[in-house]
């Protein structure tokens, strides 16, 4: 197993859809030949989403391609994918999901110096409108004195 762990496959949309209150690190349950094509990087979370099933975290519509040398131990790309946190955690998210607009999105799937796939999600609420143009204007602005400054 090589020590050099460079994947990390980023969730960009979810900073400018949602403002994000608190964030977990999650193990990711997976079966046969998934950690081999997310060591890959053959894995996209930008459509991806968490729900909760019968007390349990789940994400759903996270795509892992199939590995090329899986043949039928491959499984579906776009199935229900078990969080591992512990019952503490998942207690904390479920009461606060009970608040209307908030939902939990992944931001970044990563593999830890152990080998171990993770995903980072978070805690958020939606933006409105307005607020999106106001971090877009923040975001101009912060731009534009950068380059003053060189």
């Amino acid at each position: 197993m090589s020590t050099e762990n460079n994947i990390n496959i980023k969730n960009r949309q979810a900073s400018f859809e949602y403002a994000f209150i608190d964030k977990y690190l999650a193990g990711i349950q997976l079966s046969g030949t998934e950690i081999k094509s997310i060591r890959e990087g053959k894995a996209n979370i930008s459509d991806a989403f968490c729900v909760f099933q019968r007390n349990e975290l789940f994400i759903r519509n996270m795509n892992v391609s199939p590995y090329f040398n899986g043949t039928y131990n491959n499984v579906p790309e776009k199935r229900d994918r078990k969080l591992l946190l512990n019952r503490q955690e998942l207690n904390k998210l479920q009461g606060k999901l009970k608040d209307q607009g908030l939902t939990v999105v992944p931001l970044r799937l990563f593999i830890n110096e152990k080998g171990f796939a993770k995903v980072e999600i978070a805690l958020a609420k939606g933006k409105k409108l307005f607020d999106k143009r106001a971090d877009i204007k923040k975001k101009d602005t912060e731009r534009e004195t950068n380059r003053r400054l060189k």
